[in-house]
This record gives C-alpha cells, structure tokens and sequence, in this order.
C-alpha cells in the first residue's frame, strides 16, 4: 500500500468535503445525477446515515472541528423516527445510527449518542424472528423475508452487547449471521440478496433475485455487504466459519473483477463487461478488504490490503469529481437498482462514504464505525 499517496488524497478530499458541508446544507442526500446536486430524501430512508458518518470519519482522521459541528445533530433529527416508526424504518437502523449516534458516543463520549444508538438497537433486535433465526427486511408484507445487507447492521447488535453488558443482543446478531451463512452464501462465494422465510413456521421457502439480476445471479453489492459484514461477525465474535465466509466471498468478489477493478452492477448479468459499473460497491469493498486485511494472519493480510488499495486508486484516478467543484458528490457512475431502473450511473452517498472510509484506513486511520 502507498499510504503516502493516499494521505494526500485525504487532504484533496478536505477540499472537496468543505465544499459539500456548504452546497449540501440542511438536505439528506442520496443520489445526484448527470448535475452533480444530491437529491433530498426523507430523513426515514436507509441511506440518511452516510452524510454524517462522512463527516464524523473526516473528524476522526483531520481531528477538524468543522467537520464534528456539521455531524453533530444528525443522530438526533433521525431519532424521532424511532419514536414514530414509518415504513421506511426498518432492519436499516444500523446504517443510520452506526454512522451517527454510535461513532459520535465512540468519539467524543456523548451520552445522547450512547442512548440513542442503544434505542436504534432495541429496535433493529425487536425485528427478529426466532422461528426463522433471521431479522426481518423492510416493511409492508414481506413478513419472511431477509436480505444480505443486514450482515452490515448486525455491528449495531455487537456493540449495544457491550455497552449494556447484555448479551441478548449478541445472540440476536449471530443467529441472524448463522442464517445467513447457511442460506445467503453459496458453495462458490456468490450471495443472494434476498431470501423468503416461511414466517411462521421459519421454513426456507426460495431465493430471489432482488437487486440483482436473478435468483442465481451476482449481485456485486450485495457480495460486498458479505464480505464487509461477515468480516465484522468475525471482529466481534472470534468465530471462524465468519472470517472463512467473508474469504470466500473476498475472493469470488475479487476474481470475478474487471481490470480496471470497478465491477459490474451484476457479475453474471448478459454481458456483464457492458453493463453500468457500481462505484459503490467498488468502495464497500475497499474498506472491507482492509477490515479483513486486519483479521488474517500476517502472511494473507498484504493480498487484501493490496487489492482495496488498488480498487481505492481507481477510484480515485478514473470515476471521482474532482475537477467539478459544483458537483456534490464525489464518486461517479453509481448503480443504485438497476432491475428497477432506479439510479443508474449516477453518484450515491453510500458510494461517497466507504470510499471516504476505504482512504482513512488507507492513510492510517485505525478507527471503525461498522
């Protein structure tokens, strides 16, 4: 790894985050098209933790108080969610409140940040359900359903054990992962993305195909949310079968990848080399590389340090806004949901924030917030 190139990179991206602090404002960004504006999105919505976890990052690395004082209220404007639930509120609670209340509690010791991110855990363990050992996705009907990106909310669970000396929570989270093993990762390192119970009874019932493109296909987020997450299960638990998972699907993730090492939206879509790239889960993966690099005995780290390092490289020198001060975001060529023809090719600030993520860790700092 260059931790020299991208410890000047981390001081480009002050530039550009002091930029977005001040055309961003009061907005909860999501995705910004061909204008470069992030669109406003209701507070609810699963992605309205990563603007201020962006931010709280860029505290932790430059120590810039500018970067606290924009972060700081954001845990509290998303906490009177949680006492008025929407359909919007739902297994997510981690990605809102990993990236606001808890990294706030972590860094400075607010008491508010530790209660609230307790409250966000309560609620995400009250979405289990013990027939099926899974937390249950989303809302509306679909009462038996759990998907592959709730491998990153169970470090909500892990840490809520902790700080309340309570190890419900710890049980929830890994009896949730041991479903996931078992029914999300296949024998070749492929995920699904959702997976339908039989609610009452816990039964499996079938895979689909979600945000991918079908039932067998390769969703290339969803395989990063995997590798990230099952990582993450194995930091808190010391489990192998979490670290020999998240492997695995590192390694499907990694051979299955372009030259340029910026993936498909979908690994086995027709014509995967000329589908939309996803930047996004070009810096997911990234950052849970290096949370794997730290895992593995010393004479594997360096293969799964190199890769994020050069994923992180291309993402700087090839699909990031720099010479476009107006632009607010900063990572290009996103996929948001391609089924759904939903944010195609557009910037997402989930994308921003692993990617800002990915070169703290890259320029040495050895925090976490998952």
């Amino acid at each position: 790894m260059d931790a020299l190139y991208f410890t000047t990179i981390m001081e480009r991206l002050q530039k550009k985050v002091d930029g977005m602090i001040v055309r961003i404002g009061d907005k909860c960004p999501e995705a910004a098209g061909s204008d470069g504006i992030y669109r406003h999105r209701e507070p609810d919505y699963w992605t309205s933790g990563f603007w201020p976890g962006l931010l709280w990052v860029m505290y932790a690395q430059t120590g810039k108080t500018h970067y606290k004082e924009a972060a700081w209220n954001w845990d509290a404007r998303l906490s009177q969610y949680l006492n008025k639930p929407t359909q919007e509120i739902h297994h997510d609670v981690g990605f809102q409140f990993l990236s606001t209340a808890v990294i706030k509690h972590k860094l400075t010791g607010d008491p508010e940040g530790l209660r609230i991110g307790l409250q966000a855990a309560s609620f995400l363990a009250g979405r289990f359900n013990p027939a099926g050992n899974f937390i249950r996705a989303w809302n509306y009907h679909f009462t038996g359903w759990a998907i592959i990106d709730c491998m990153m909310n169970l470090s909500l669970l892990f840490w809520a054990s902790e700080m309340a000396d309570d190890p419900r929570f710890k049980h929830i989270a890994v009896r949730h992962a041991d479903t996931a093993l078992q029914h999300f990762v296949r024998p070749d390192g492929s995920v699904n993305h959702i997976v339908s119970f039989d609610p009452e009874s816990g039964a499996f019932i079938e895979a689909l195909g979600g945000q991918g493109y079908s039932p067998t296909s390769a969703w290339s987020r969803g395989t990063t949310w995997a590798l990230y997450g099952f990582a993450n299960a194995y930091k808190y638990t010391g489990d192998a079968k979490y670290l020999d998972a998240s492997k695995r699907v590192a390694h499907f993730f990694l051979a299955s990848l372009p030259e340029n090492g910026i993936p498909p939206w979908d690994f086995r879509a027709p014509n995967a080399g000329s589908e939309p790239r996803d930047t996004s889960a070009a810096a997911i993966a990234a950052s849970g590389l290096l949370e794997l690099a730290k895992l593995v005995p010393a004479e594997e780290s360096g293969y799964y340090s190199d890769w994020a390092a050069r994923i992180a490289r291309s993402l700087t020198e090839h699909y990031a806004a720099w010479e476009q001060p107006e632009h607010e975001a900063i990572l290009l060529e996103g996929t948001g949901h391609k089924p759904a023809n939903t944010n195609i090719g557009v910037s997402l600030i989930y994308g921003d924030y692993f990617y800002v993520e990915a070169v703290a860790k890259l320029s040495g700092w050895t925090g976490a917030v998952y």
